[in-house]
């Protein structure tokens, strides 16, 4: 888990519930638990500035880093996927966009790509983006952000084959992979869910040791946002493991959430304002949990 990640999980999970803002000697503390040293975060921190993804303010001798406007906005759309832990209903359309990128714009295009695909779109050919979900919103964000508009084509369909939906499905992404890797989540953490909720329950794990767990949960789990596109349930093969995945998430996750945020809180008190804690916030019942 490399460090820039883990500050990612750190804010996406917890940080942006208390204000978005951090005393940098308590990001260090926090990364300590996972082994990460103080030259280490501080890199990641420089690095993650330059990106545009999260902006400095000194007070006194101390600095504080919070998410940039863009970061708020990834980490938003990041935790509404996270948290959702079934597909919205389908209305049966295809969104289908295609782009004439020119060569000079060649990197611009190849972040439109990695944007796509984090969005969920998949590829019927290599200029071809589609989705069944309606990501209207998305596409015309990113045609702002890039500039693109006179090389992108962007349409709201319905298929009317040759084949079935499914035809588009099986061109545009290996579902068999991914279920495979929900396979994979789910043999691993179905055992680790039970050892440690017999730990809790016998007050043999520290708020520590929970904060860890609850946090690379978290951080293994966001990596399905990357690989699964969040198909409806009707262009889903039959054994599907997604759902089976997100409710063992959520489970484990609610498990460990109560001491792993006393854990935060009692790092984060010291050097930061915990009062702009986020009042609707509640770890037991997250505002962005939708069943």
């Amino acid at each position: 888990m490399n460090t820039r990640s883990m500050i990612f999980t750190l804010y996406g999970d917890y940080i942006r519930h208390y204000g978005n803002h951090i005393w940098i000697g308590s990001l260090i503390r926090f990364l300590k638990e996972f082994g990460h040293n103080e030259q280490a975060v501080r890199a990641a921190v420089s690095r993650m500035s330059k990106q545009g993804w999260l902006k400095a303010d000194k007070k006194g001798n101390k600095s504080y880093y919070s998410l940039t406007e863009h970061g708020v906005k990834r980490m938003d759309e990041a935790a509404k996927r996270i948290f959702k832990f079934k597909p919205d209903e389908w209305d049966g359309k295809w969104r289908m966009l295609l782009y004439t990128i020119p060569e000079e714009k060649r990197s611009i295009r190849d972040e439109l790509r990695k944007e796509l695909v984090w969005s969920g779109f998949g590829t019927l050919s290599p200029s071809c983006w589609i989705s069944p979900n309606n990501l209207d919103d998305k596409v015309h964000s990113l045609i702002q952000k890039y500039e693109i508009s006179d090389y992108i084509d962007f349409f709201v369909a319905s298929y009317d084959g040759p084949g079935e939906n499914q035809r588009l499905v099986e061109k545009s992404w290996d579902l068999e992979d991914i279920n495979e890797k929900y396979n994979d989540f789910i043999a691993h953490y179905s055992q680790k869910f039970i050892i440690d909720r017999n730990k809790i329950k016998k007050g043999e794990m520290t708020d520590a040791e929970c904060f860890v767990e609850r946090t690379k949960l978290v951080h293994e789990y966001r990596k399905f946002l990357f690989v699964d596109p969040g198909l409806p349930e009707e262009l889903l093969p039959e054994k599907w493991y997604g759902n089976h995945a997100a409710m063992l998430f959520s489970d484990y996750y609610k498990e460990l959430a109560e001491p792993a945020n006393r854990f935060f809180e009692s790092v984060f008190q010291d050097g930061n304002e915990i009062h702009k804690k986020d009042e609707s916030y509640n770890v037991l019942n997250h505002p962005l949990m939708t069943d």
